[in-house]
């Protein structure tokens, strides 16, 4: 990148950008691991598909692309900052993240988490894209479910009414110092 682009960049105007916070789960040889991430979007419409964008050196990156399954629990407004945290701020390398929460099975072997969260989407790996220090997973949406009528837990009021922090590893690390 163009060292001047940088000086050309105001990072306010990402803020502007509509985000979501969410638990990106998989499942692989009996380990479960999941991590909190707020680059995911549906992409179609026919077929369903998504996107979830993950540090390429995170555990979940790892075992998603070994797995070529994932799932994504949508957090509510109401979730806790602990049980962001922990999904969000420790490794599943040395931690078992759904030890202490609630979650099903889904149809593809992959944890749903039903734990302060308002929908679960399952999907098979369709492709990955390497964008520099991430990986882009593209996944066919097999199953959908609604849990509640609950709030989305947006990125914008994970930062205004949670008082959040991003991990050092997510895409939106940067906006730690600047906001």
């Amino acid at each position: 990148m163009n060292e001047n682009a940088n000086a050309q960049v105001d990072i306010n105007a990402l803020f502007t950008f509509g985000y979501g916070l969410y638990i990106v789960g998989t499942a692989w040889e009996g380990r479960l691991n999941g991590q909190v991430a707020d680059a995911v979007m549906q992409l179609t419409a026919e077929p369903i598909c998504l996107a979830a964008c993950l540090h390429r050196d995170n555990y979940t990156a790892e075992l998603l692309a070994k797995s070529k399954k994932f799932s994504v629990s949508v957090f509510s407004e109401d979730v806790p900052l602990p049980f962001i945290g922990n999904f969000g701020f420790r490794s599943g390398r040395e931690h078992d993240k759904y030890a202490n929460c609630k979650y099903e099975m889904g149809m593809l072997g992959v944890p749903l988490v039903t734990d302060h969260t308002v929908a679960v989407v399952e999907a098979e790996l369709l492709d990955v894209t390497d964008v520099h220090t991430h990986r882009l997973f593209i996944g066919t949406v097999v199953s959908a479910r609604l849990l509640n009528d609950k709030t989305p837990l947006t990125y914008a009021n994970y930062h205004k009414i949670k008082k959040g922090k991003s991990h050092v590893n997510a895409p939106s690390a940067v906006f730690n110092t600047i906001r």
